[in-house]
């Protein structure tokens, strides 16, 4: 089964090989499986065509995949632009919503950069 350009996953229950397409979360999952009167835990390879259709129908009736990227990154300029605080935090590449950065925050900054070898002894002269 493919929904706009995406397999969903065979060997999955259909509520979480949903969750392979980019803006579709196990929560819009099953409220569309159970919208539709869909088995949650039924396998895609068990659907009926009918079933299929309905599903791949629902969810491209949402924003999905290029048109949500397009979207996010879009709303992530803008901020830039207008230069606000949340676009600057975009620009350095550091947490935008309050995290402390003492610490943690790795997700953002990559792996830690070791400064200097430590300490060094004073030559006697």
């Amino acid at each position: 089964m493919r929904i706009s350009g995406i397999t969903i996953p065979d060997e999955k229950q259909i509520a979480y090989g949903l969750t392979a397409v980019f803006g579709v979360g196990l929560s819009r999952s099953k409220a569309i499986l159970l919208e539709l009167n869909i088995d949650p835990a039924v396998k895609p390879t068990t659907l009926t065509t009918d079933q299929e259709n309905a599903i791949r129908e629902k969810v491209e009736s949402f924003q999905i995949e290029g048109d949500l990227k397009r979207e996010i990154s879009s709303n992530i300029k803008r901020l830039k632009d207008i230069q606000s605080y949340r676009g600057s935090r975009h620009a350095k590449r550091l947490p935008a919503r309050g995290q402390r950065t003492k610490t943690n925050a790795r997700t953002l900054k990559g792996a830690k950069k070791t400064m200097g070898s430590g300490r060094r002894k004073l030559e006697k002269t």
